[in-house]
């Protein structure tokens, strides 16, 4: 493998060994997602004593923890891949070597894709096991709800990433609070109709508020609403757009200023 697949496949490759070679870094991807799991799925069965443990209610908000996960581990995955690197002072060197930004950000795309497979497969197993519920029975739109996640958590990352490239590791604090900031909009645990009305337009705006109304839609109505389907995956399309370019246009501002060897506070 040569050219440009060839440099993105090594970067892959290089956090692949970090990952495969430390114990703690694969034992704290799958942590956290069961901790969630588990909480959200006991606080549903205290609410609901001697109902019907794969009913709706245990389906709406135990699916809805492991789908907010997804965007978190996407979202976390990346961004921790870019940290690594900032950590290790190695930024200088890839952007050194041959490797282009853009082929490092596709990389960083799909390692953190990669974690996230490697935190919520184990997860989703789990809760089958503990509530007998299993998220796959939401059949093949699971794999929308997925990919939409994923696609947000890159964009929300890729700013980050960005951001912190530019201005140092002071703002590697956004990596671990930005998507936090969303999920009361994200409308995650409850419907869009609770927020207050100035509020809906801005949950409306977010491509994860698509996918969790649509997740209860099909939950409780056994129908997919292909209407939220299409807003999500064209949010996500803007906002990808957006996040790649705040990267590349962060990185442009960056080596201007002789940013990329400077990985410090």
């Amino acid at each position: 493998m040569s050219g440009a697949a060839g440099r993105v496949a090594a970067l892959i490759l290089r956090h692949w060994y970090l990952l495969r070679s430390s114990w703690p870094r694969l034992l704290e991807m799958i942590y956290w997602p069961t901790v969630q799991m588990l909480t959200w799925g006991f606080i549903t069965l205290s609410l609901r004593p001697g109902a019907d443990v794969a009913g709706l209610g245990l389906g709406a908000l135990l699916g809805a923890a492991m789908l907010w996960d997804v965007l978190l581990r996407a979202q976390l995955g990346t961004s921790l891949s870019f940290l690594e690197e900032m950590y290790s002072r190695n930024l200088g060197h890839l952007l050194a070597s041959p490797l282009r930004p853009g082929e490092m950000l596709v990389a960083l795309a799909l390692v953190g894709l990669i974690r996230t497979l490697i935190g919520m497969v184990p997860t989703s197993l789990l809760a089958i096991w503990f509530f007998g519920y299993s998220v796959y029975d939401l059949g093949l739109a699971l794999a929308a709800f997925f990919a939409l996640l994923v696609v947000m958590g890159w964009s929300v990352s890729l700013f980050v990433a960005g951001l912190i490239m530019r201005v140092g590791l002071g703002a590697e604090g956004l990596a671990w609070g930005l998507v936090f900031a969303l999920a009361p909009l994200s409308a995650v645990f409850y419907p869009v109709s609770v927020l207050p009305g100035g509020l809906q337009p801005v949950a409306l705006a977010l491509p994860s508020t698509h996918v969790f109304e649509g997740m209860r839609i099909l939950i409780a109505e056994g129908r997919l609403d292909f209407g939220h389907l299409a807003w999500a995956a064209g949010l996500d399309a803007l906002f990808l757009g957006l996040g790649i370019a705040a990267f590349l246009g962060f990185h442009r501002s960056a080596r201007r200023r002789g940013r990329l060897l400077q990985t410090g506070e």
